[in-house]
């Protein structure tokens, strides 16, 4: 597939331009507003190293993010919220000189031309901070063909085309809101509704054909079912960030008569993997490989068909800003990435994500157990609406399963029984925890490190 320069689509807005292509909670402009005010910001930004941009969910942000690659200087999204010690930790590591919309102005009444030629693909197009689960957020540097090669593999997956109108309310510093939730729209020059708060009633009076939402989202939503209903005519729902429980999933099918669409990615690969329009779409599974492509299994030992997933392709980072140790580190001698996520590939190449290698991948009695299919069984129960599954280390097993559930009115045995029923014994829980809450992160992500103790 060839891959048109990032910008191509952006450069001159055709007849079909709209005063709402883009609208952000109610604040609406048109592609060429947009275009003018992010000439405006690329000639006053012209020949720097780097410029960082408070990334609020405003037309503002699209502007900078635009007149930054049109200048072909790497932007750097800093969260909105982000405390003095981010912030200040994200600056310094990047070298941004200048914060647009701080030390640079941005008016989306101005009306700036820009016609310097497109920088070349394989210049830094963001440097996107990662959690920083592992100590302070490194920095991973995408290039700009990286992102374009993922927009139009999503395109060609979904059918996604300037004919839609896509809604979602996702922060514009992660892949998701941002890349994808954007520069998707901009490149296949469908209308933007961003709803500010990605709520269930927001959702529902949009009036989208393709909807983005992480699995919060989507849980919300189906507990609104006069929302959920609301989404019925849209084409295409789309969960990703984090897997989506089963149960959200049948719902969603239930109240909307269609099953939506899951996709897999990070930040240091973009979305390598999704389920398309037209295929066949299966709870816990993320579909098959986006073009160019390639993934494939580390050996790990063992015969039970799931490994550590590694990827190959357009769509990968271009390595960590100033850390070549973690960069080498984060790949394999060939060259492939090393994902951290434990996969399994099915016959006909569709992928499922049980876990990550570090928390997920669970070995007890000579098993290997993936804490994300225990996690979709014990979510199958009625009464269960949150479930995280670990390992514990066993002087006897290696490692016993033990899961924390958010359940009203069922008993630990029950639960036990039940996941046995629903798979193979050994990858039955020894033991359950009862909580209030699961805790999360911003995305809705369960984060394991915080569990309590036994």
């Amino acid at each position: 597939m060839t891959t048109a320069p990032l910008l191509s689509s952006l450069a001159a807005p055709d007849a079909a331009d709209r005063p709402d292509a883009l609208t952000f909670a109610g604040r609406s402009c048109s592609r060429e507003e947009l275009l003018g005010a992010a000439g405006a910001v690329a000639a006053r930004i012209a020949g720097a190293a780097s410029v960082a941009v408070r990334a609020e969910a405003a037309p503002e942000t699209v502007a900078a993010v635009v007149g930054g690659l049109l200048a072909g200087v790497p932007v750097v999204p800093l969260p909105p919220d982000a405390g003095p010690a981010e912030r200040e930790h994200i600056l310094r590591d990047s070298g941004a000189e200048l914060v647009l919309g701080e030390d640079v102005p941005v008016d989306l009444r101005e009306r700036g031309s820009w016609s310097a030629p497109e920088a070349d693909p394989e210049a830094t197009a963001f440097v996107l901070y990662t959690s920083g689960t592992t100590g302070a957020p490194k920095g991973a540097l995408i290039p700009r063909g990286a992102v374009a090669a993922c927009l139009d593999g999503l395109a060609e997956a979904w059918q996604w085309t300037a004919g839609d109108t896509l809604v979602h309310g996702l922060p514009l510093f992660h892949v998701h809101g941002l890349v994808l939730g954007v520069l998707g729209a901009l490149r296949t020059g469908c209308r933007l509704v961003h709803t500010g708060r990605p709520t269930p009633e927001a959702y529902a009076a949009a009036g989208g054909s393709l909807y983005f939402g992480v699995p919060t989202v989507w849980s919300r939503v189906v507990r609104e079912p006069s929302a959920a209903r609301a989404l019925a005519g849209a084409r295409l729902l789309v969960s990703g960030s984090a897997a989506l429980p089963a149960p959200v999933f049948r719902d969603l099918e239930a109240l909307t008569g269609q099953r939506p669409v899951e996709r897999y990615g990070m930040t240091e690969t973009l979305i390598t993997v999704s389920a398309r329009a037209d295929g066949e779409r299966r709870p816990g599974t993320v579909g098959l490989p986006l073009p160019g492509v390639r993934t494939r299994l580390a050996a790990t030992g063992g015969e039970d068909g799931i490994g550590e997933l590694e990827v190959s392709g357009p769509t990968l980072f271009a390595g960590y800003l100033g850390r070549p140790e973690a960069t080498a580190d984060a790949c394999t001698a060939d060259g492939w990435f090393r994902t951290g996520d434990i996969a399994a590939i099915d016959a006909d190449g569709t992928h499922r994500i049980v876990g990550r290698a570090s928390t997920d991948l669970i070995k007890s009695g000579g098993y290997r157990i993936g804490a994300g299919e225990v996690e979709n069984a014990l979510l199958d129960h009625p009464a269960v609406s949150e479930a995280a599954v670990v390992g514990v280390a066993h002087e006897d097993l290696g490692q016993e399963i033990v899961a924390y559930v958010v359940a009203d009115g069922v008993g630990e045995q029950a639960l036990i029984d039940f996941v046995a029923g629903h798979l193979s014994v050994h990858k039955r829980p020894r033991r359950i925890r009862f909580l209030d809450a699961l805790p999360r992160n911003a995305m809705g992500k369960p984060q394991k490190k915080l569990l309590p103790p036994l």
